[in-house]
């Protein structure tokens, strides 16, 4: 079944109810602003902006997009890119694009105008649809990109390289296209990360996608009357196929800007949130005020807010623990997935499960799993090796690479590149990314373990475990640590705390510095390696 069919679902059966919330904190209550003016606009405001659309509004916006694209030429197959922040637009313009039999191709926020230029010609973009934040990057190389490309602005005062969406759209037909789709169509190119270097290009058909949604409502029990808290970026697989797990319910999402506990707790309160999916530093941040007192739940209405669960990264079982102590009611699951998987799901803990935190979980619905070592064969249980997964959510390919295709798909299992084992539960966990183990003096080091070792020390807020460049033992293991607002910590306290550890996992350098994460939550460690790495190179070199 395409996926479309689900919102055309909902347009018959629930049209007059609420599908979707934009609440922006941060924004004004005035209408948003032309792009001159946006860096201007004040930062805080009494009232939130917030806007909401039904069903059936969702439904037919979308098919003024297709119909639209229709008429400047698109047809099943062309590459349309989107490239906005969240906003009540961007989800029936992707199903817009969906509807023309084209390919949805959302472009991560956080690229540069290289980054951009880059991916829409490893796309093969037709045409770029962006929102006002991004009018400089895209000025910085429109004459490259808009030879043959149509270039499309949602916002106010369009500037001149571009065409506006809301005079495209204007007097297009609210009726559906007559296009006929097929689950086994194309249907969204996503991009890697690109903590490696340049991001390649995911291909999902239309099967992927529903599956994804009906993955995420069977997972998480989404019925009608629950209301998901989206915060994390739509053009990332995360965000976008657990808010699908609503479109399949048809139920009610929010689309919140703004991360502070302030703003969640007040967005899960006022709007009735029932389910709210976290990235680690936030659910951190949340037990960090309220173990300060910058916040209280009393001043909040939270006794609907059922579920809460995390992704994106490894769990810290310490965190979750914190949390229970503070939500004792909350079910809580975690989700493991890859762009390549259709974001989160491909294994998850479950909501029954909350025994084994600490865990992935078992495979999805539809999914299969098993662990390889290095020829590619099954390893026994409790024995460490690549996780490879396979179902319906798998991608197509990497876009125009068959190379790096090979590499990861044999024989419909997807090759994830994560060190992981298996209990004698069945339940995984993930050990470390296959790029990340550490090799000091012959021992695998895999950080994730020191990592969740170090979050449980009571100062720490952030930790990322990195191998630095040693002359004698290869790599050693270096510990970046971000302290807790208000705290203060010593080396000295880490390494002390360290001694429970094995000899050979001990930290052989500490730093307290931030701990960067890129949009979805992932530690950017190629950054980290780069930087102490080559502090550590001249220190060894004039040590010498």
């Amino acid at each position: 079944m395409p996926v479309t069919d689900l919102l055309e679902r909902n347009h018959k059966l629930y049209g007059d109810e609420v599908a979707l919330v934009e609440l922006n904190p941060l924004m004004p209550e005035t209408k948003k602003v032309g792009w001159k003016e946006y860096s201007l606009v004040q930062q805080t405001s009494p009232t939130p902006y917030r806007r909401e659309i039904t069903w059936s509004v969702f439904d037919e916006k979308a098919n003024r997009v297709a119909n639209m694209l229709l008429e400047r030429g698109i047809t099943k197959g062309d590459r349309v890119a989107i490239l906005m922040f969240n906003c009540l637009e961007w989800l029936p313009i992707y199903f817009g694009i969906l509807k023309t039999g084209a390919i949805a191709v959302p472009f991560n926020f956080r690229f540069t105008s290289e980054e951009i230029r880059y991916c829409v010609n490893l796309a093969e973009v037709h045409i770029l649809i962006f929102g006002p934040e991004f009018v400089d990057r895209i000025e910085a190389i429109e004459d490259e990109i808009a030879k043959g490309r149509l270039l499309i602005y949602v916002g106010d005062h369009c500037p001149s390289f571009a065409e506006s969406y809301r005079d495209l759209v204007a007097d297009c037909s609210s009726q559906p296209p007559l296009v006929r789709l097929e689950e086994d169509d194309d249907a969204a190119i996503y991009f890697s990360s690109g903590t490696t270097g340049f991001p390649k290009a995911i291909l999902h058909n239309h099967e992927s996608l529903t599956q994804a949604a009906q993955m995420e409502q069977k997972h998480h029990l989404t019925s009608r009357d629950d209301v998901f808290l989206c915060i994390p970026p739509l053009y990332h697989t995360g965000a976008k196929f657990h808010w699908m797990g609503s479109l399949c319910a048809g139920s009610r999402a929010v689309l919140l800007t703004g991360t502070s506990p302030e703003i969640i707790l007040d967005a899960v309160s006022k709007e009735k949130c029932t389910i709210v999916w976290l990235l680690v530093p936030w659910a951190q941040d949340i037990l960090n005020a309220l173990d300060r007192g910058d916040v209280k739940l009393e001043d909040y209405e939270l006794s609907q807010w059922r579920l809460m669960h995390i992704g994106a990264q490894p769990v810290p079982p310490s965190l979750i623990k914190h949390w229970m102590e503070y939500f004792p009611h909350h079910q809580y699951d975690t989700n493991y997935g890859l762009s390549e998987s259709t974001g989160p799901g491909c294994v998850h803990l479950g909501l029954e499960n909350i025994r084994k935190v600490g865990a992935i979980g078992i495979p999805g619905y539809r999914w299969k799993c098993k662990i390889v070592d290095e020829n590619g064969s099954p390893v026994p249980q409790g024995r460490v090796g690549e996780l490879c997964v396979k179902g319906p959510g798998v991608m197509t390919c990497y876009y125009n690479d068959p190379k790096a295709t090979a590499e990861v798909l044999k024989d419909g299992w997807l090759y994830t590149g994560d060190m992981a084992m298996q209990d004698e539960d069945g339940f995984y966990f993930l050990v470390d990314r296959k790029k990340d183990v550490i090799v000091s003096g012959g021992e695998n080091i895999y950080p994730v373990q020191i990592e969740n070792f170090l979050s449980a020390y009571p100062k720490v807020k952030d930790v990322a475990v990195i191998g630095l460049p040693d002359s004698r033992m290869g790599e050693i293991t270096g510990a970046i640590i971000s302290v807790k607002e208000g705290m203060e910590c010593t080396e000295e306290e880490i390494s002390e705390y360290c001694k429970e550890l094995p000899r050979y996992k001990r930290p052989r350098k500490i730093i307290f510095a931030e701990v960067p994460r890129n949009a979805t939550g992932k530690i950017e460690k190629p950054a980290l390696r780069k930087k102490y790495g080559a502090e550590c190179l001249v220190a060894q070199q004039n040590k010498s």
